[in-house]
């Protein structure tokens, strides 16, 4: 289960409606071990596109070298997906090198409601895992009017699927 303060996945969700309809990504640095997500890091999309992202290579040695620096690690790698369900893509499961993070994956497919799930994926394998907020309020409900942000969102939406649901493409 991923355990995650209702202000980061705010931020986050925030940072995908700022780089709609590129798709968004970042990290959610820890204490090494913790598996505790404590400090959000926004990065740039190298490719700037609509259905992929990367880390731009220079912006993600600097945030590694930092993590270390900080004895942290990265508990979380978020992206978004504009047009399609948070679920990994093939190449998102090909690309997933840290065994031990939580891959979140935001939807901001719907202008007013993101819809976000958290995976493990460990040697191509893909998990689906609960997402537990905690913080000051469980109310899922929230305007921009009181966050004060133009990109919140009116509320979240936590899935989960059932594991009998294929989620590879057909041609």
């Amino acid at each position: 289960m991923l355990t995650i303060h209702r202000e980061i996945i705010e931020a986050i969700v925030a940072h995908a409606r700022r780089d709609h309809p590129d798709e968004a990504c970042g990290v959610v640095a820890g204490p090494v071990g913790s598996d505790a997500p404590q400090r959000h890091i926004p990065m740039e999309n190298a490719e700037r596109s609509t259905t992929f992202y990367r880390f731009d290579s220079t912006e993600q040695l600097r945030v590694w070298r930092e993590m270390d620096d900080l004895d942290e690690e990265p508990v979380v790698i978020y992206h978004s997906h504009t047009a399609t369900e948070p679920y990994p893509s093939r190449t998102d499961i090909s690309y997933a090198g840290e065994p031990n993070a939580h891959y979140l994956l935001v939807s901001t497919r719907d202008e007013r409601t993101a819809e976000i799930r958290s995976f493990r994926i460990v040697d191509g394998q893909v998990s689906e895992e609960p997402v537990q907020l905690v913080g000051e309020s469980m109310d899922v409900m929230r305007s921009y009017e009181e966050s004060g942000d133009p990109h919140a969102v009116q509320s979240f939406m936590f899935g989960q699927s059932p594991a009998a649901v294929d989620y590879e493409c057909q041609h």
